[in-house]
C-alpha cells in the first residue's frame, strides 16, 4: 500500500515521543515555531504547501488550486484559531488545512470525507492522522470487533455516521464539518461548517454552480506530467472534460469500452470525442480490460476494506495506463450522481409547502419508477426524525428485503438489511451499533432533502478516497472535482426540488453547462449499464472466490456461515444483487486476514515496534 500520510503533532515536548514511533523510517518534517515536529509523514512534492506569517503556519494537503501569494493573503489574516474559518471557507479544492497559531494547533478535513482526519491519544498526548491505520501503526491497536461486525451484518452501503467509524480499536473519526483543535496535549472537536439554505431556484442556482466548476477546473492541471480524465459518455465526467478543456486542451481522455450492446455510453461519447479535437482520447476495447472480480484474493487497502473489489484489476491496469501515457492527475466525475440527482428525501419539506407541486412529482415518479403512489403519500405524511430511523434499521435487521421500487423518505438512504450469511453474533453487535447511533444521532439540515444529500456525500467520499490509492501506487493523483468544497455548497444552496422530478436528467448540471457541453450530450436520459459483464466476472472468478473463503478469518470471528455463503454463490443469481453483496464482504475478508497477521501487511518504510 502507499506510505503516502501524515501526523500532527501539538507544539508540547510529550509530542517527541509520538514523533519517535512515527511509521516511516526516514519521514519529512515540519516544526512548530518552537522547534518542535508539527507535520511528520510521507508526502509528494506539491502535495502539500505551507504559508508562514509570523507566529501562524497554515499548511494545505490535496488538491487545492490556490497561488503561492493567495495562500499567503489568508494566513497573513490568521490571528487566532477561529479565524482559520475564513481560510477555510475561502480555499477551491477539497483539502486538509492544518494551522499553527503561536502553538495552538488546528486540523480539518473536506466537507464531504473526502480528505478524512483521525485522532488517538499516545502516551498521555492527543495526536491526528489522514491514515487510521498510521495511528494503529503507532499505537499498535487491534481490530474493532463491533466495527467490523457492522460492515459484514449491514453490508458495504452503510450510510454515515455509522459507516465513519474506523475499524481499528481506539482510533476516532473526526466529522467533515469538525475541526480538532488543541488545548495543549489534549485535543477537542468542534464544529466550524453548515450547510447554506437551500433556497436557490434553479437558474440562479445553475450560474452559480457553472462558476463553481469554472474556478474549480480552471487550473487543474499538475505541475508535472499530463492531465486526463474519464469520458465514460455520461453527463458527469463530459462536463470536466469540456470543462478542462478550455486551459487544457491537449488533454488526454479515457474510457473503458463496452461490452454489453445495450450499453449507450459509447454513442454519447463519441459525440464529444468529435468536439475535442486537440485532446488526445484513448478507449481501452472489453477484451484488453481484465474481466470484473479477477484477483478478488488480491489486498488493496490497509486501512479498510476497499468498496471496489469488482473493478480492481481494472482500476490497477487503468492506473498503470495512464502513468505510462505521461498522465499526473486524472479526473474523475464521482460524487456527480450523489450532488445533481437529490433523494425522494426532498418531497417532505416540498409537500409542506407546496401540497400540490409535491402530489405532481409523486404521479411523475409512480409513472416513471412504479412507485406505490398511497404507500408514498402515507410515508410523506410520516417523515418520523433520524433517531427513529435508525432504532427502525436495528428492529429490521433481519426481516426479508422490502419490496423493490419503494423510495427512500426517511432519513438515511435506503433499508439496512442483513445478508444471510451473517451469523447472530454480527446481527446482535451491528443492531447495538444501530441503536448507539440512534442515541447520538444529529439531523445534518433541518431540511430532509439536504440532509440525504449530504449523507450520500458522506457515504461515498470515503470510497473514492480508496479509490485513489491504487492511483498514487502508479503516481497518478486521482481527482474527483465534483466533491470540492465550493462546489458542494454552490449545489447544497439550490432548492432540491428546483433540480428534482421524473421528467428530466441532473437539470442543474445540465443548464449549469449549457454552452459548454454539446446540447446532446445535456440532453441525455440513460446511464451506462454493466450488470450482464458483472454477472459474467463473477461466474467466470467464482472457483477463486469460493476457495477464498474456505478458511475464512470472518468465519474464525464468528460473523459469517461460510457454508450458507457457499450455497447463496452456487445457486442461480436472478440479478446483479449476489455482486453487489459480495464486494464489500471480500474486501472485510482480505483486511481482516491483513489486520491480523503477526507482522503488519502496512508498508510505511519499514514501521517500527509500536508504542505500548
Amino acid at each position: 500500500m502507499t506510505g503516502a500520510g501524515f501526523v500532527v503533532l501539538p507544539d508540547t515536548a510529550a509530542a517527541d515521543e509520538a514523533r519517535a514511533v512515527a511509521p516511516w523510517a526516514a519521514p519529512r518534517v515540519l516544526s512548530h515555531a518552537s522547534g518542535r515536529p508539527w507535520l511528520v509523514g510521507r508526502w509528494s512534492p506539491g502535495e502539500l504547501r505551507v504559508a508562514t506569517a509570523g507566529p501562524v503556519q497554515v499548511a494545505v494537503a490535496g488538491v487545492c488550486p490556490v497561488t503561492a501569494p493567495r495562500l499567503s493573503e489568508l494566513t497573513a489574516r490568521i490571528r487566532t484559531l477561529s479565524d482559520v474559518d475564513a481560510l477555510a471557507a475561502a480555499l477551491p479544492g477539497a483539502c486538509h488545512v492544518v494551522a499553527s497559531v503561536g502553538g495552538q494547533i488546528r486540523v480539518q478535513g473536506s466537507l464531504t470525507g473526502l480528505r478524512r482526519v483521525f485522532h488517538t491519544r499516545l502516551n498521555g498526548v492527543d495526536i491526528a492522522a489522514d491514515r487510521a491505520d498510521v495511528l494503529a501503526a503507532m499505537t499498535g491497536a487491534g481490530v474493532d470487533a463491533e466495527a467490523l461486525a457492522v460492515r459484514v451484518a449491514c453490508g458495504g452501503l452503510i450510510p454515515s455516521p455509522l459507516a465513519d467509524q474506523p475499524l481499528w480499536s481506539g482510533i476516532s473519526a473526526l466529522a467533515p464539518d469538525h475541526c480538532l483543535i488543541w488545548d495543549r496535549e489534549r485535543a477537542r472537536e468542534l464544529r466550524w461548517w453548515r450547510p447554506p439554505a437551500p433556497e436557490q431556484p434553479l437558474a440562479a442556482g445553475a450560474e452559480a454552480v457553472a462558476e463553481a466548476l469554472s474556478s474549480a477546473l480552471h487550473d487543474r492541471a499538475p505541475a508535472e506530467g499530463r492531465l486526463s480524465s474519464d469520458l465514460s459518455g455520461g453527463m458527469d465526467s463530459t462536463s470536466l472534460c469540456f470543462l478542462a478543456a478550455r486551459n487544457t486542451p491537449d488533454l488526454l481522455t479515457f474510457r473503458w469500452g463496452e461490452a454489453e450492446s445495450g450499453n449507450d455510453d459509447a454513442t454519447f461519447a463519441a459525440r464529444s470525442i468529435g468536439a475535442l479535437e486537440q485532446a488526445e482520447h484513448l478507449i481501452v476495447p472489453p477484451a484488453e480490460l481484465p474481466p470484473l472480480f479477477a484477483d478478488s484474493d488480491v489486498l488493496m487497502d490497509t486501512e479498510e476494506p476497499y468498496p471496489f473489489l469488482r473493478t480492481a484489476a481494472r482500476t490497477r491496469y487503468t492506473a498503470r495506463l495512464l502513468a505510462a501515457r505521461g498522465a499526473r492527475r486524472h479526473l474523475a466525475g464521482h460524487g456527480g450522481d450523489e450532488l445533481f440527482t437529490p433523494f425522494p428525501g426532498y418531497l417532505h419539506p416540498l409537500l409542506r409547502r407546496h401540497p400540490l407541486t409535491a402530489l405532481r412529482h409523486v404521479r411523475g415518479y409512480a409513472a416513471l419508477k412504479r412507485w406505490p403512489v398511497l404507500h408514498t403519500l402515507a410515508s410523506l405524511l410520516r417523515p418520523g426524525d433520524e433517531a427513529s430511523w435508525w432504532r427502525a434499521q436495528a428492529e429490521r435487521l433481519t426481516d426479508p428485503p422490502l419490496r423493490k421500487r419503494r423510495p427512500s423518505l426517511g432519513w438515511g438512504l435506503w433499508p439496512l438489511r442483513a445478508p444471510s450469511w451473517a451469523t447472530g453474533a454480527a446481527t446482535d453487535a451491528a443492531r447495538e451499533a444501530l441503536r448507539q447511533t440512534a442515541d447520538r444521532s444529529q439531523p445534518l439540515s433541518p431540511d430532509l432533502g439536504q440532509h440525504q444529500s449530504l449523507v450520500a456525500l458522506r457515504t461515498s467520499a470515503p470510497w473514492y478516497r480508496l479509490l485513489a490509492r491504487p492511483f498514487a501506487e502508479a503516481g497518478v493523483q486521482l481527482d474527483s472535482p465534483f466533491f470540492d468544497d465550493r462546489v458542494i455548497e454552490a449545489v447544497l444552496a439550490v432548492r432540491a426540488d428546483a433540480h428534482a422530478g421524473p421528467w428530466r436528467y441532473k437539470p442543474l448540471l445540465a443548464d449549469a453547462m449549457r454552452g459548454i457541453v454539446p446540447d446532446s450530450v445535456l440532453g441525455r436520459a440513460t446511464k451506462g449499464e454493466f450488470s450482464e459483464e458483472a454477472g459474467t466476472g463473477l461466474r467466470r472468478n467464482l472457483p477463486a472466490i469460493l476457495d477464498l473463503f474456505t478458511d475464512s478469518a470472518l468465519a474464525a470471528h464468528g460473523l459469517l456461515d461460510p457454508g450458507t455463503l457457499r450455497t447463496q454463490l452456487l445457486s442461480p443469481q436472478p440479478d446483479n444483487a449476489m455482486g453487489i453483496a459480495l464486494e464489500p464482504l471480500i474486501g472485510c475478508e482480505l483486511w481482516l486476514r491483513a489486520a491480523t497477521r503477526p507482522t503488519p501487511a502496512w508498508r510505511f518504510d519499514d514501521a517500527p515496534t509500536p508504542a505500548p
